[in-house]
């Protein structure tokens, strides 16, 4: 038995799951917020009370970050958490 072909990626994980395009352009944005704030927290060694504090949301919802859960989070949500942090966010259109 051969082995499977390798596909090469678009760039989206999401479009090559077969996310219709707007929606894998916003999943994907979702999840690279995530991930840079994910980043912050922890180059910064903020316990979940003072991330909570300094995000201005409630220890659980730090939690689900930590824990990755993009679906829990707007883009709206994720982009002012990260302005919260004092990072700012640029977006392109290509």
């Amino acid at each position: 038995m051969g082995a499977e072909p390798i596909i090469e990626s678009s760039g989206n994980v999401f479009a090559d799951l077969g996310f219709p395009p707007d929606e894998a352009a916003i999943l994907l944005l979702r999840a690279q917020l995530l991930a840079g704030l994910r980043e912050t927290l922890s180059e910064r060694g903020w316990t979940q009370g003072e991330a909570a504090e300094q995000l201005g949301i409630a220890p659980s919802r730090v939690a689900d970050l930590v824990r990755g859960k993009h679906d829990k989070f707007s883009l709206d949500m994720l982009v002012r958490l990260t302005a919260r942090t004092g990072r700012r966010v640029e977006f392109s259109v290509n």
